[in-house]
């Protein structure tokens, strides 16, 4: 197991050559390429923080997640916590930071403030910037963090899902060593937990039951919330579940093989994982052809594409957690990868927000489109440090392609 000594030389060693992370937690390992990708100075931390007190109290007013506060209060902060509890936005935006006094104040002086951003693109690797980045849980301790100033704290943060899938923001505790411990992660998750069942993501609506909902983004497998359950899903599973939701009019055992094989698959293999997935899922899969959903079911993929349709490209750069199931060779799940993958990158390019496009530059997926950092070069400053840094990135692209230097 890595000492703190170890994490420490190790960070030292990536910022000053770019190498020396073997022995790094992969999730760190990858938040640090993409802080190193970016720009961000490990010396300085630079959350940005320019709305007034009059911008701040109406975001605050506008979030869905303001209905959840007395859950986090009761959960997090009613029990003489050593840590301050935060909640962001979608952007990454501290909205409410509360907790121990002493806490506060220190965390404030490097910029853990209401109002101030924490998405990876402006502080590095932290635990509410990683967890947006990522839309997974995330612990961070210590020197992992990719900031100096912010390595004597720990943190733990969790995304916030609606009903849809779609990113609300983050849950996140900061402190000292309680906050390195099992026991906090267990925590944040657990109120996360009753977080979204308080919004109406778990448990029942005003309407009757929740809507199942599938997670599909950046995932080998999926996973299915029924009925305020998560379960999770085998690759081909989660295949057929996000094949139908795309069908609702339901499809054939041949149409489902086609879809799922390039290479000849039997109606009556389809039949036998139908049934297998049947009795994971009850009857949310008929069991008569052609298979359907029985109820509707909305993906994480949905939630980018209903920001896109109202041209929220924050919240759908936000919500695309990657790209829809990367390691299916399913010719229809291909198909829907590849349209939400350019759908996702359009839009990030057609706004010419370098702000948007850093955070699409950082992805996977960006940090090898060309175009992508083109746009990022002529949108931004001249000589900032994202034209900077966009300027020096093509020219490593263009001497891996053997272009001949400008």
């Amino acid at each position: 197991m890595l000492t703190t000594t170890d994490v420490t030389a190790a960070h030292d060693a990536f910022v000053t050559t770019g190498h020396g992370l073997s022995r790094v937690r992969r999730l760190v390992a990858d938040s640090w390429r993409r802080s190193r990708r970016i720009g961000v100075d490990p010396e300085l931390p630079t959350p940005r923080a320019e709305l007034s007190d009059a911008d701040l109290a109406d975001l605050r007013r506008r979030s869905p997640l303001a209905a959840a506060l007395p859950v986090v209060r009761r959960l997090l902060l009613d029990v003489d916590p050593q840590w301050v509890a935060a909640l962001t936005d979608a952007d990454g935006r501290l909205l409410w930071v509360e907790g121990d006094r002493r806490v506060l104040r220190a965390v404030g002086s490097v910029g853990f403030v209401a109002g101030a951003v924490w998405s990876e693109d402006c502080a590095g690797t932290n635990a509410p910037g990683t967890a947006l980045a990522t839309n997974r849980e995330v612990q961070v301790i210590g020197s992992e963090h990719w900031v100096r100033p912010v390595q004597p704290w720990n943190c733990a943060a969790a995304p916030v899902h609606d009903a849809t899938g779609r990113v609300l923001g983050v849950l996140d505790i900061t402190g000292g060593p309680p906050v390195a411990t099992g026991l906090a992660m267990q925590l944040v998750r657990a109120t996360v937990a009753a977080v979204e069942a308080t919004l109406g993501s778990g448990g029942t609506h005003a309407d009757g039951p929740a809507p199942p909902t599938l997670r599909v983004l950046g995932s080998q497998g999926g996973t299915l919330v029924l009925d305020g359950t998560a379960h999770r899903l085998s690759g081909r599973h989660a295949e057929i579940l996000l094949l139908l939701a795309a069908h609702p009019a339901g499809l054939g055992a041949d149409e489902m093989a086609v879809l799922l094989s390039e290479t000849e698959l039997s109606g009556a293999t389809v039949r036998a994982e139908v049934s297998r997935l049947r009795r994971l899922v009850g009857p949310l899969v008929s069991a008569s052809r052609p298979y359907r959903l029985t109820r509707a079911v909305r993906t994480d993929v949905d939630a980018v594409r209903d920001a896109l349709a109202v041209g929220d490209v924050s919240q759908a750069l936000a919500s695309y957690g990657g790209r829809v199931l990367p390691r299916s060779a399913a010719p229809g799940v291909g198909e829907l990868r590849e349209a939400v993958s350019a759908d996702v990158r359009a839009a990030v390019l057609a706004t010419a927000d370098p702000r948007l496009i850093v955070r699409w530059t950082a992805s996977a997926e960006g940090a090898t489109d060309y175009a992508a950092w083109q746009a990022l070069a002529a949108s931004s400053t001249p000589a900032s440090a994202p034209h900077l840094r966009a300027v020096a990135h093509l020219r490593r692209l263009d001497a891996d392609l053997g272009a001949p230097p400008a």
